[in-house]
């Protein structure tokens, strides 16, 4: 997954206006946000695992894992990059996120 370069790691605080605007319901957005963030999450969880599969092997003893550097530097990248729901919020509010309303399904871009 490719995280862009302008999102904050550190939390920063939003008017509610804000993120209410796009769907005139500030519990409807945080919602997306949510929902969006789960799916960052999982993507992110999946793709650290793929690469740390690379390491594993059935023989590997605690000392050994330690001392492995390319395992410990993907872990300390991953550890680095924004929260998943940062991520999501960014994307909220740059409007580039799509989303069903309602019982019509009608896809939404905000």
């Amino acid at each position: 997954m490719e995280i862009k370069k302008n999102i904050p790691n550190n939390t920063i605080t939003r008017k509610l206006a804000d993120l209410d605007k796009e769907t005139g319901n500030i519990y409807e957005s945080v919602n997306i946000i949510a929902r969006r963030a789960n799916q960052i999450a999982t993507e992110l969880k999946t793709e650290l695992n793929r690469k740390l599969a690379d390491f594993s092997s059935p023989t590997d003893t605690m000392e050994e894992t330690f001392e492995n550097r390319e395992q410990i530097e993907i872990s300390r990248y991953y550890e680095r990059l924004p929260k998943p729901v940062i991520i999501a919020t960014e994307e909220f509010i740059d409007h580039e996120l799509l989303y069903k309303e309602g019982k019509d399904g009608e896809m939404k871009e905000i």
